[in-house]
């Protein structure tokens, strides 16, 4: 598998994984005391914080203003951000 591939498919894991939080956070917003779905948020958000911070020691920063680190030289110049990514 090239590091290509490897760097979209986790970049769409990303993506469900955040799409899955959010989800769970409105179903949350109205049934506060549902337990399991709240396991549920706790164990993808967990699970997202370590793919976030794989993917950014791999390829760079995700986000911007104090969500991720950059190497010298700056690095949110040397390709096309996530969202620009056209898929």
């Amino acid at each position: 598998m090239s590091d290509c591939t490897k760097k979209k498919d986790m970049l769409n894991k990303i993506r469900e994984l955040e799409f899955a939080t959010v989800d769970l956070n409105l179903y949350l917003d109205t049934h506060p005391r549902c337990e399991k779905a709240l396991t549920d948020y706790n164990c993808i958000t967990e699970e997202l914080i370590k793919l976030k911070k794989l993917y950014e020691q791999k390829y760079g920063p995700l986000t911007h203003f104090g969500y991720g680190t950059s190497d010298y030289p700056w690095q949110w110049i040397d390709e096309p951000w996530p969202w620009e990514s056209g898929e």
